[in-house]
């Protein structure tokens, strides 16, 4: 597939990045040293001007292109971009936009401004912060087979009780299958004998029951979240609170500005809008966030999130979430103490990166950027795969891959060797990226 990616920031470098391994991908920038840089870092051809330009689409190919992603920092400019490359034929657009706004208009509509499909980085981070923190530990949590099925990546702390417990003492729990274990550099298969490890990132996949009961049994002294805090009404924020409020949570939200403190609190009927600063140590003792759950900081900048986040910890705060804006300080935050930190660049990255991948898909979950991906897929009655049981597909794939779940007519199926493969199933796979194009073939 012939991809343009318009935009040559953190968020556009990581996409072409992601695609270039299968691609070919060509990057546009206004900014010439930007391009020439990821040029020269990856393997994509790089063009300077204006993506919203139509020469400069038609320098970088846009006549033979199937695939153009808009992802500049400014809304309008990726918009245009879109609606510039529609009057060529057969190229499909995508859009990054900040403003939800633009994201409603979009779904209103066939095909608005030209956009075949479009991502919101607020609304994206929003609902990545509500995922996760509705399953202690968790860093990441994905949902397949129209909800049936749940994905989610665990990191162990030494004080957990599963530690040092096998995958065979551990996998106690109906319709849970453990996945993998990402170790450091290396993503380890479970075998029955695998020993838990403090630190161990593990991903497990089944039935969104079970996969919450192996949280509680993961840290069982954190509760179900109830009492949650956020600090900074931006998009981000305000995004989160309503999410919140849609799963009958009454979050707190603390916002400093008067005007845009009586904006959401005439927008949150459910949130209690408090105005002040949220790095004030006096009044965040006063209002006792020290007793919340978990506190989510989603402030204007990266600095004032770790801040927050590090003070709530102080006053004995069970889990924070920081919303981290620059990429690279995401692994930072999360070494000095932070317990989540969500990049909204990063997980628009990623969504973009999935729908690419998802076309082949029903659904897809990368696992560490693109180390690995879980894959749902539907299986027809034309495929290789029917009538043969797990075993034999395993024995034929290549290392790295585990069935984690199949659904079949609205129930779900734990996998095990002897499951056969039947027309009709949806079936959820762990899979590392060499092993991921062999599955795809297979099912």
């Amino acid at each position: 597939m012939r991809v343009i990616v318009v935009g040559a920031g953190e968020v556009g470098s990581s996409i072409a990045a992601d695609l270039s391994a299968d691609h070919d991908v060509t990057v546009v920038d206004i900014n010439a040293d930007r391009v020439d840089r990821l040029s020269y870092e990856e393997d994509v051809l790089a063009v300077a001007g204006d993506g919203s330009d139509v020469e400069t689409l038609e320098a970088a190919g846009i006549d033979d292109a199937d695939m153009l992603i808009a992802s500049t920092d400014d809304d309008l400019t990726n918009i245009v971009t879109c609606g510039t490359a529609g009057v060529f034929p057969d190229v499909f657009t995508i859009a990054r936009v900040k403003r939800p706004q633009y994201l409603q208009t979009w779904e209103r509509g066939e095909r608005p401004f030209g956009v075949d499909f479009m991502v919101c980085t607020d609304l994206l981070a929003a609902e990545t912060i509500t995922e996760v923190i509705g399953l202690p530990t968790a860093r990441d949590v994905d949902t397949f087979a129209d909800g049936l099925v749940q994905m989610a990546e665990f990191e162990l702390p030494a004080e957990s009780p599963v530690v040092g417990q096998t995958v065979a003492e551990a996998d106690r729990f109906d319709s849970l299958t453990f996945a993998a274990i990402i170790r450091e550099d290396d993503i380890v298969i479970p075998r029955g004998n695998t020993t838990l490890e403090a630190g161990d990132d593990l991903v497990v996949i089944g039935s969104p029951d079970s996969t919450q009961q192996f949280a509680t049994a993961v840290a069982p002294d954190q509760s179900d979240a109830r009492d949650v805090v956020i600090v900074g009404g931006s998009e981000v924020g305000y995004q989160t609170a309503r999410l919140l409020e849609a799963r009958d949570f009454s979050p707190r939200l603390v916002e400093q500005d008067t005007e845009r403190a009586r904006w959401l609190a005439e927008q949150l009927p459910a949130t209690t809008v408090m105005e002040n600063d949220a790095t004030d140590r006096e009044f965040l003792e006063r209002e006792n966030v020290g007793a919340a759950d978990v506190l989510i900081a989603t402030l204007e900048n990266d600095q004032q999130n770790l801040l927050a986040c590090l003070l709530a910890e102080q006053l004995g705060v069970g889990r924070t979430v920081a919303v981290v804006d620059t990429v690279e300080f995401a692994t930072i935050f999360e070494a000095v103490g932070i317990d989540v930190a969500v990049s909204p660049r990063q997980a628009t990255a990623e969504e973009i990166t999935r729908f690419t991948r998802g076309r082949r898909a029903e659904n897809v979950a990368l696992i560490e950027g693109d180390r690995a991906e879980v894959l749902e897929f539907e299986v027809d009655a034309e495929s290789d795969a029917v009538s043969r049981s797990v075993r034999e597909l395993a024995e034929s794939l290549p290392a790295g891959v585990v069935f984690g779940a199949i659904t079949r007519a609205g129930a779900l199926i734990t996998p095990r060797g002897d499951t056969v493969i039947e027309a009709g199933d949806h079936v959820v796979v762990f899979a590392d990226a060499e092993a991921a194009e062999a599955v795809a073939a297979a099912l």
